[in-house]
Parts: C-alpha cells; sequence; structure tokens
C-alpha cells in the first residue's frame, strides 16, 4: 500500500517542504516518483489513464486524482512485476449505461440456456409481438 495522503501526495509532487515530512520523502521515493508520474499523467491530452484521471479530477479534485492514478499504477506495476503479467490496456472505456446493456444480455444469455430455449422458439415469440 502507499500509506501516504493524497494531500501529502500533492504536495510532494508539486515540491512543497511544508506538507510531508523529509523522513517520508527520504524513505517513500517510490511513492512520491509514481505520484509525479500520476501528475504528469494529468496533463496528457489522451489515453486511458488521462481520461481516468481526469474523471476522477472533476469528481474529487486533483489530489485525489492524483493519488488514484498513483495507486492504479503501483497496481499495474506490481502486477508486472509479481505475477509476471503483461500490460493490457484497455482498448476503450465503457459508460455505466454500456456496461447496464452489456450486463442485460449476459443476463438474456444465461435464461436462454437456463430454460433452452431454441431459435425457433424466439423467432416464434418474437413474431407473436410484432402482430399485436
Amino acid at each position: 500500500m502507499l500509506y501516504v495522503t493524497s494531500n501529502e501526495l500533492a504536495q510532494a509532487c508539486a515540491g512543497h517542504k511544508s506538507g510531508i515530512s523529509s523522513t517520508i520523502r527520504k524513505k517513500k521515493r517510490h511513492i512520491i516518483t509514481l505520484g509525479n508520474t500520476a501528475n504528469a499523467i494529468g496533463y496528457l491530452m489522451e489515453g486511458w489513464l488521462a481520461e481516468f484521471f481526469k474523471r476522477l479530477r472533476y469528481k474529487k479534485g486533483r489530489p485525489s486524482a492524483v493519488s488514484a492514478l498513483a495507486r492504479k499504477l503501483a497496481v499495474i506495476i506490481w502486477n508486472m512485476l509479481v505475477k509476471n503479467q503483461a500490460y493490457n490496456p484497455p482498448s476503450q472505456y465503457l459508460f455505466l449505461d454500456e456496461k447496464r446493456k452489456m450486463a442485460a444480455v449476459k443476463r438474456i444469455q444465461k435464461q436462454i440456456t437456463k430454460f433452452g430455449l431454441t431459435d425457433k422458439d424466439i423467432n416464434t415469440l418474437t413474431n407473436r409481438r410484432s402482430m399485436y
């Protein structure tokens, strides 16, 4: 875990000396590095991490967005090093309505297999509804 608050991380990234002690600055350089990286990603115009940062910045403010993105970067790095997983960024961010549609399709597919419906049964049902 990062063990540092979003305000401390934002102040450390901005170079403020008053908000974060020198021991934290010396012992947790990796945290400050992740924070600086997250802050730099916040200035990018495109990319899924930049979009994630902008959404959080709008909702929660810049310090919380920097902290959340730093944690996300730490998780990505951890998975790459410890689990030997290749970095696989999501191709596209799905909005809430798209997620709901996908969940509904998945739920309907499960119900179709549960009840053992065939294409003929489904066509019969759709043809009956189009008559009314």
